[in-house]
């Protein structure tokens, strides 16, 4: 279904889910590139770029989104052509670009005054909104990190590696999604994308710095959920070692004792057997071995 809000001489098509029919308006009205439909119609995520065209430019571009139990990140393509006097958007599901389409329409409706008036500017507000979004979510990955951070001593060992894992992931993803998108932004900022409007490269510059501070702050929460890791992975082991050490010294003062109790268990004479007080004395020997090598181990600092 395509939705259109009419700006003056601007025009804003927003299709949700676009459908084969739309898409075929879309070729027989604006006479869109062949592999721009297919790239529209395809149900794989497409690499992010933007496509020159004497008359239009094609982007399609990722931004990451919390799936529905809003634990892991998920990538949510959106696809623009942007033209001198429209702008087009398609996208598969409601999502912020529909939340700010409703916004706008609601404003024209009522007749406010909007604060743009070129396809250019209309453009810079739908990223801009983009940008917010994922800086937002990006703000709640860094909680993640720091609560990963200060949990590291915590005895509850499955919980922390449930949530170093799962943030790890998240960002592995997050990477991925980002890090393509760099050189497409880049081209608005160093001029090679012209857009339809003068003055427009403050703008372009705005949107880079958004972008270049979330890749920054992506980079910055790998390091340390990575950092994280390792502390934790070296921590379990130290813990792991402490109890192997405790349990190989039980066993060591144990053994001697084991030793005795078995020989005077056997079925043959053996010294003081007969003695009235042999129960008493063997106890108070093996107590005896037991506390000498306490004091070794205590001596070498073994425990």
């Amino acid at each position: 279904m395509i939705e259109t809000i009419k700006m003056g001489a601007l025009k804003w098509h927003h299709v949700l889910n676009p459908t084969e029919d739309d898409l075929i308006y879309l070729k027989d009205n604006f006479h869109f590139h062949p592999l721009d439909i297919d790239d529209c119609k395809s149900l794989i995520n497409q690499r992010p770029k933007i496509d020159v065209y004497d008359d239009y430019y094609f982007l399609i571009l990722h931004f990451p989104y919390f799936d529905k139990s809003n634990t892991f990140i998920r990538t949510r393509e959106e696809k623009i052509f942007w033209g001198t006097d429209y702008i087009i958007t398609l996208g598969k599901a409601q999502w912020v670009v529909s939340e700010l389409f409703r916004n706008i329409k609601s404003k024209v409706e009522k007749r406010e005054e909007l604060d743009f008036g070129t396809s250019d500017a209309l453009l810079y507000r739908v990223l801009e909104h983009l940008m917010k979004e994922s800086y937002l979510l990006l703000r709640k990955i860094g909680d993640h990190v720091d609560n990963a951070g200060r949990d590291l001593f915590d005895k509850r060992a499955l919980n922390t590696i449930e949530l170093i894992s799962i943030t790890r992931k998240n960002l592995i993803l997050l990477n991925t999604i980002f890090k393509p998108q760099l050189p497409v932004f880049n081209k608005f900022e160093s001029g090679e994308i012209e857009g339809f409007a003068e003055n427009m490269e403050e703008y372009w510059g705005n949107i880079l710095d958004y972008y270049q501070k979330m890749w920054d702050l992506i980079e910055d929460y790998s390091e340390l959920i990575e950092g994280y890791s390792k502390t934790f992975d070296s921590l379990q082991a130290n813990r792991t070692n402490e109890i192997i050490k405790t349990l190989t010294l039980v066993s060591a003062i144990i053994l001697p004792l084991t030793f005795i109790t078995g020989l005077y268990g056997m079925n043959i004479f053996l010294p003081l057997q007969a003695h009235p007080y042999a129960f008493i004395y063997v106890i108070m020997t093996m107590v005896g071995i037991a506390l000498l090598m306490l004091v070794f181990f205590k001596r070498k600092r073994w425990m």
